[in-house]
């Protein structure tokens, strides 16, 4: 079996290169990697309500997988952050009852918010994480701790990496994700980075 790595939640930061997304650090437990993954605002929002504790008026979504599985008795044991492939994350929730086990895919930014509504473990595999990992990224760690962990914190907004920091292979990789999300904008500066070394 694959070796897999325990992860924790550092914090969120606002990406500023992709409009209405965030960029979730999650770190290596007992371990210096960081591996940073791009979602949306609507998963980040369910993420930090859950983190600082804030009870929406109405279930959200995760909320609702939640009562759901519970009512059925459930339970999250893990989650796994499977592999990544041309910039893009793959996930499974591992969950179980009395009678039966079961995975179920997702990705990462829902299978995370669902597994912090029962307090399961998050991990990855060592190839997801040499694939992604960040050296560097510029995060403050008492900020680290801090934004995962105080219920009075909010968003915090970091420098996102420099697309000058990617290798060749993964910018390329990174365009075609851009192309293929029709964010054209990312794609141009992607792009403009590319033939700057060409």
């Amino acid at each position: 079996m694959e070796k897999i790595i325990e992860l924790e939640i550092l914090g969120l930061s606002s990406n500023h290169s992709q409009s209405g997304s965030f960029t979730l650090i999650l770190g290596e437990v007992n371990g210096s990697r960081r591996l940073p993954i791009v979602i949306g605002m609507f998963e980040a929002q369910a993420i930090a309500l859950e983190i600082e504790k804030i009870i929406p008026n109405r279930p959200m979504t995760h909320d609702l997988f939640k009562s759901f599985a519970s009512g059925f008795n459930y339970e999250i044991d893990r989650i796994i952050i499977t592999d990544m492939k041309e910039g893009v994350y793959y996930a499974k929730i591992k969950c179980k009852s009395d009678l039966i086990e079961a995975e179920i895919d997702s990705r990462p930014s829902d299978a995370i918010a669902i597994a912090i509504r029962f307090g399961a473990p998050v991990y990855c595999t060592e190839k997801a994480m040499s694939e992604g990992e960040v050296d560097n990224f510029e995060f403050d760690s008492k900020e680290e701790k801090s934004s995962a962990k105080k219920p009075t914190q909010k968003f915090v907004t970091k420098k996102e990496p420099s697309l000058k920091d990617f290798s060749l292979d993964k910018l390329n990789q990174m365009l075609e994700k851009a192309i293929n999300n029709e964010d054209y904008e990312r794609a141009a500066r992607i792009r403009d980075e590319i033939n700057k070394r060409n």
